[in-house]
C-alpha cells in the first residue's frame, strides 16, 4: 500500500492536469453547489503547482530565458482567450474587462512578484542581484505599452471615454505585436547574455550544473502537461468566478475586485515559479518572469481585443482612471530607480510590495 502511494505521488504532476481538464469539462458552463466548488478550488490548485513543475521541466531542457518565456507566453495565451470568451459573453462589465485585466496583471507581476522575489532574494542571500542591461530593456517596454495601450485612451478627442477610435486601437495593437515581437528577438537571440542570471562578481550563469538536462521526450511531455495545466488553472478559474463575484458583491466591495482576484488565481503559476528562482539566487529568471508577463499580458491582449471588437457589440474602454494613472506612473518611476543599480537589499523588495498592497486596497475601496 505504502508502495502504491508513492508510485501514485510521484506521478501526480501528470495525473492533476490530466483531472483539471476533465473536471473542466463536466463542469463548464453550468452552476457549480458549494461542494463542487471546493473541489474545483483543490484542483486549480493542483494544477498551479503542476504547472510550474512542468514549466521548470522545460526550462531546464530548453535553458534562460527560453524557459521563462515558454510559461509567460503559455500563461497569457490561454489568459487572452479567457479574456475574449468573457467579452464575447456581453454585458456591461465587458467593456473594461480587458484594460481591468490588464493593468492587474501590471501591479501583481511588476509590484507583487518583482516585490517579493527581491525580498526572498535579499534575505537570503543578504543582496538581489540581476543584469540591468536586460532587465531595464524589459521594463522600458512594458512602461511604453502600458502608457500606449492603458493611459492614452483617457486622453484622445476621437471618440468619447477613454477609448480609441478604430485608427488608433488598430495603432495600438500593431505597435503592441512589433515591441513585443522586438523585445522577444532580443532576448532570445541578438543579446540572450542580458537575460540570464549572473554571479555576485557580475558573470553570467549559462546554464545550471546541479542536475543533467530531461530527454527531448520528456520536455515534450511537460509541454503539453503544461499546457493543459494551464487550461485547467484559467478555465477552472472562470468556473468558480460566480462564486467569487457573489463572495465580493455579498462583502460590498466594487465588481473590478472580481478582475484582481481571477488575474491572481490565473498568475499563481508564474509567482511560485519566480519566487523557488529567487530562493536559488536566479533573481534575473525571476524579473524575466515578472516583467515577460506583464509584457505579453499587454502585447497579446491588446491586439487580440482590437481583432474581438470587430465583431462584438458594444464599447471597448481602454483608459485608465486618475487613480490607476498615479500608480502606473509611481510603480514605473520607482522600478526604474530599483533597475539602474542592478542590486536590491530588502527595502526595495519592500517598496514594490507596498505599492502592491496599496494596489489591492484601493481595488477594494477605491
Amino acid at each position: 500500500m505504502v508502495v502504491r502511494f508513492r508510485s501514485l505521488a510521484a506521478r501526480w504532476p501528470a495525473v492533476v492536469p490530466v483531472a483539471a481538464v476533465g473536471l473542466l469539462a463536466l463542469t463548464w458552463g453550468r452552476a457549480l453547489p458549494g461542494g463542487v466548488v471546493v473541489l474545483v478550488t483543490v484542483i486549480l490548485a493542483g494544477s498551479v503547482l503542476a504547472a510550474v513543475h512542468h514549466a521548470e521541466v522545460i526550462a531546464h531542457r530548453v535553458g534562460e530565458p527560453f524557459g521563462s518565456l515558454v510559461l509567460a507566453i503559455a500563461v497569457t495565451v490561454i489568459e487572452v482567450a479567457l479574456i475574449v470568451t468573457l467579452m464575447a459573453d456581453g454585458g456591461a462589465k465587458s467593456a473594461t474587462l480587458a484594460r481591468d485585466t490588464v493593468f492587474a496583471a501590471v501591479m501583481i507581476t511588476c509590484n507583487g512578484v518583482v516585490g517579493a522575489s527581491l525580498l526572498v532574494a535579499s534575505l537570503r542571500h543578504r543582496i538581489a542581484v540581476f543584469n540591468p542591461e536586460g532587465t531595464g530593456a524589459a521594463l522600458a517596454t512594458v512602461a511604453t505599452l502600458a502608457t500606449l495601450s492603458l493611459v492614452l485612451p483617457g486622453f484622445t478627442t476621437s471618440k468619447p471615454g477613454p477609448q480609441f477610435s478604430p485608427a488608433q486601437l488598430t495603432f495600438a495593437a500593431l505597435s503592441s505585436l512589433i515591441l513585443y515581437g522586438l523585445f522577444v528577438t532580443t532576448q532570445t537571440v541578438r543579446h540572450r547574455d542580458y537575460f540570464l542570471p549572473i554571479t555576485r562578481q557580475g558573470e553570467v550563469i549559462h546554464a545550471d550544473d546541479h542536475a543533467g538536462a530531461p530527454s527531448a521526450r520528456a520536455a515534450a511531455l511537460s509541454l503539453g502537461l503544461l499546457t493543459m495545466a494551464l487550461i485547467g488553472v484559467v478555465g477552472l478559474a472562470k468556473g468558480v468566478s460566480p462564486a467569487i463575484e457573489s463572495g465580493v458583491a455579498a462583502a460590498g466591495m466594487p465588481q473590478s475586485v472580481v478582475g484582481v482576484v481571477i488575474a491572481l488565481l490565473v498568475l499563481l503559476p508564474e509567482t511560485i515559479a519566480a519566487l523557488r528562482s529567487a530562493r536559488r539566487d536566479r533573481v534575473q529568471t525571476s524579473l524575466n518572469l515578472a516583467l515577460g508577463s506583464a509584457m505579453a499580458s499587454i502585447g497579446l491582449t491588446i491586439p487580440a481585443v482590437a481583432l474581438a471588437s470587430v465583431w462584438l457589440s458594444g464599447p471597448l474602454l481602454l483608459g485608465l482612471g486618475p487613480l490607476h494613472m498615479v500608480l502606473l506612473a509611481l510603480t514605473v518611476v520607482v522600478s526604474s530607480l530599483t533597475v539602474v543599480p542592478g542590486r536590491a537589499t530588502p527595502l526595495q523588495g519592500g517598496v514594490h510590495l507596498v505599492l502592491f498592497g496599496a494596489y489591492l486596497e484601493l481595488a477594494v475601496s477605491p
